[in-house]
């Protein structure tokens, strides 16, 4: 078929689908035409410039339903939108139908039951609101901007995962609508396969519409740790770290960051930009004494730049690294687990820190175990139960001229420390779509088989599939 021709019969077979979706649904339809359609499209990442021919933007479950209803019919691509703040921006797909669920915003806290159900559309600092308003948290991710649902979805590493484990071990049931157009409520009681998919295998098992969590008692206040240490002793205080994190218990969270100080009103102005070392810990408890002993070796690992610790609402403390990630800059991650840290991964990562493109960018260390480990290994879909550390190395930038060095900063820094890893990485930092293909063995393990079969249970014609695997 000739370019013109095919141009035309895509035309109308968008305007087709756009009438059917109008006609069906609460929602809005958003098409190419529309005012908003730019507006609609983007994602938190700036980096991510894809083209869908509609978003339908459903007002609740029932949307969905219709939705998926249509798109049997007319097998568009169908990529599935949260809070759109997933790296690799698969919330949006090319020529293709976005399932829009941002604006189900829905949060109902039961403080007698200790339990939280929200939609889909909801943020980590909305469902934080709600819940703190009772002493209560589910663990959830750094930046509060970032969705319940893509987190979850692919585990949820956090700030009190040691203590509390993953987004994702916090949950008692979902809500999903499947490729065939069925509601299921999914629990470890009913229809067991589809929940353990749910908890850590990403995206393509159905539209999950709503969570059910488990919340436990933490804030309003909680105490954390946070030292900026000086570059030239880098090497040192990263030695410290990881050894203090062998002896850390399960109530405390370290992690490191090897960035720039940071342009707050707290920190004198010649040291903005500047590099530095970061040691950051959460306590998940009450604040008190006991805290304070937990604390002790996050906090003295030599002499610090400065020592920004204290007692915060875990609000703010969810909102701490929000601001330093805005809406629309270039962003590219990529992540290993490592079961160590020895001096030679400790050399090599510092060399390639001293390569950082931008003051934006910057490389991150968590530290698992606790909670995260005592999850047996196949309960759910994610697989890195017994990794000790996850490396996170994030490029950020403003620039489009920067992209190629920003991106090739990150895949060779990455590249550098595989000899270090165990083999996994974080399917939430798997860097651009074309890095979560080629990675699935590495972001599921030994569960990818499992993956496999249930997606393919319950989506048997790849309705949700990425354009390059659809059947």
């Amino acid at each position: 078929m000739p370019d013109e021709q095919m141009v035309t019969f895509r035309a109308a077979a968008e305007h087709k689908l756009a009438d059917q979706l109008r006609s069906s649904l609460r929602g809005e339809v958003i098409d190419r035409g529309h005012p908003g359609y730019d507006e609609a499209r983007a994602v938190w990442n700036g980096l991510i410039d894809r083209r869908p021919a509609l978003i339908a933007r459903c007002s609740g479950t029932a949307d969905v339903v219709e939705t998926l209803r249509i798109a049997r019919r007319h097998r568009p691509v169908v990529s599935i939108r949260g809070g759109g703040h997933q790296v690799a921006g698969s919330a949006v797909c090319d020529d293709g139908l976005v399932i829009d669920l941002s604006r189900m915003k829905g949060v109902h806290v039961d403080p007698a039951a200790g339990t939280a159900r929200a939609q889909a559309g909801v943020t980590w600092g909305e469902l934080d609101r709600e819940t703190q308003l009772f002493g209560l948290a589910t663990p959830g991710g750094e930046i509060s901007a970032t969705g319940i649902a893509g987190l979850t979805l692919g585990g949820g590493l956090g700030f009190v995962m040691r203590t509390f484990g993953l987004s994702c071990d916090s949950v008692r049931s979902l809500e999903i609508v499947t490729a065939d157009g069925a509601v299921r409520t999914v629990s470890r009681a009913e229809e067991p396969d589809l929940f353990w998919a749910a908890r850590g295998g990403g995206r393509g098992i159905g539209v999950v519409t709503s969570f059910e969590f488990g919340l436990h008692a933490l804030g309003p206040e909680v105490a954390g740790v946070l030292v900026l240490h000086p570059y030239e002793r880098a090497e040192e205080v990263l030695r410290a770290w990881r050894d203090a994190t062998y002896a850390a218990p399960e109530t405390v969270t370290p992690e490191v960051l090897l960035w720039s100080v940071p342009a707050g009103p707290a920190i004198p102005q010649e040291l903005h930009r500047s590099n530095c070392v970061m040691a950051g810990a959460v306590y998940g408890g009450p604040p008190g004494a006991s805290a304070t002993a937990a604390l002790a070796p996050q906090r003295e690992l030599g002499p610090p730049l400065i020592d920004l610790s204290g007692t915060v609402p875990y609000v703010e403390l969810q909102c701490a690294n929000t601001w330093r990630f805005p809406d629309g800059e270039r962003y590219f991650m990529k992540s290993h687990f490592m079961d160590e840290l020895n001096d030679e991964a400790i050399r090599t990562l510092l060399d390639w820190d001293s390569r950082r493109p931008t003051p934006e960018s910057l490389i991150v260390i968590r530290t698992l175990g606790g909670a995260v480990a005592r999850v047996g290994r196949d309960d759910s879909a994610f697989a890195h139960r017994s990794a000790r550390y996850n490396l996170s190395i994030d490029a950020g930038w403003r620039d489009p001229a920067l992209d190629e060095a920003a991106i090739g900063w990150a895949r060779s820094a990455w590249d550098a420390m595989k000899p270090f890893s165990s083999g996994g990485t974080y399917v939430n930092f798997a860097g651009l779509a074309e890095d979560a293909s080629e990675l699935r063995g590495a972001a599921f393990g030994s569960h990818e088989e499992r993956l496999e079969r249930i997606r393919a249970a319950y989506d048997p014609e790849g309705l949700f599939a990425p354009a390059a695997r659809r059947p």
